[in-house]
């Protein structure tokens, strides 16, 4: 099964006053999606599950909403919303991470990206399941099974290869501020059979990542030059105006598009506005969308 789906990332709110966030992103989506043309086109809200990381994080991490409770109160003012969620299995043991995963199925979840312990620790550390475990462990449960892609990662395509192997069926790309995907999926393509569904990931860059650089947190990787362009990027668009950002990440939408639309593999989008919906994230997305979208699938996107 695939997604072919347009996937717009919301993520759960602070617990202290969520209910009543929760309402209201779900009224934003509502309003924006009408005025921007989106209404139709959204198929899934993807919904991360997030732990504590670095203490350099940018935005401090506070405890959240559970994914399940959010999903639920979005489900309620989105009729027709599918969702899509991420896991971290790392610390998380069998029997209790076999439970959880009923939970998002049951609840409606129609992929889960199997996510491992942060960046500052050593892969395949902690006291859980191994994402890569994980993925065959629950071929038979999670029909759509995911990963994260990091194309510009040293090592990469032999990681997805090999998650491929274990039973991934889709992998969901780090925010990209290039076109190193193309180049990627290309050479990916011409090394192996395996082709697992790609989930693009593009984010919207407000004025606001200037002063508090949560999105080039996100995406550093020190010391890799690849990166560093893709964070010279991101300041480009955090300082430019409205018409030129929009501009520019609707060209970067084309170049990875026009890149990969040819190589063989499934294509869904995944949008990301990482400060909050807002007006201009998706003026920005329905202008991504209208040069290229995944076919929607029977059933249809949200509805009105």
């Amino acid at each position: 099964m695939t997604l072919h789906t347009i996937a717009l990332e919301l993520v759960p709110p602070d617990v202290d006053g969520g209910t009543q966030r929760a309402f209201d992103d779900a009224h934003k989506v509502l309003r924006y999606s009408a005025e921007y043309g989106l209404r139709d086109r959204l198929r899934h809200v993807m919904i991360p599950g997030l732990i504590a990381e670095d203490d350099d994080r940018p935005v401090a991490m506070r405890p959240k909403l559970d994914v399940l409770e959010f999903f639920s109160i979005l489900k309620s003012q989105l009729p027709g919303i599918g969702g899509l969620c991420t896991q971290v299995t790392s610390f998380t043991d069998e029997l209790a991470l076999s439970q959880r995963l009923s939970d998002l199925v049951e609840a409606g979840m129609e992929g889960i990206v199997f996510v491992g312990v942060p960046r500052t620790m050593t892969d395949g550390a902690g006291t859980g399941i191994a994402p890569t475990d994980a993925l065959s462990m629950y071929r038979m449960l999670v029909e759509n099974r995911g990963v994260i892609v990091i194309p510009t990662r040293e090592g990469e395509q032999g990681r997805l290869n090999f998650k491929c192997d274990q039973g991934a069926t889709y992998g969901m790309t780090q925010l990209l501020y290039s076109d190193a995907i193309v180049r990627f999926l290309t050479d990916f393509a011409e090394a192996t059979d395996h082709r697992p569904e790609i989930l693009l990931s593009f984010g919207f860059v407000p004025k606001m990542e200037t002063g508090t650089g949560l999105i080039n947190w996100l995406i550093q990787d020190p010391g890799n030059a690849a990166v560093a362009e893709e964070q010279a990027f991101v300041r480009k668009l955090a300082g430019s105006e409205r018409g030129v950002k929009r501009r520019m990440l609707v060209d970067l939408y084309k170049r990875v598009i026009d890149g990969v639309v040819d190589l063989g593999f499934s294509l869904s989008v995944h949008l990301e506005a990482t400060y909050g919906v807002s007006g201009p994230a998706f003026e920005a997305f329905a202008e991504m969308l209208d040069y290229w979208a995944p076919e929607q699938p029977v059933g249809g996107p949200m509805r009105p």
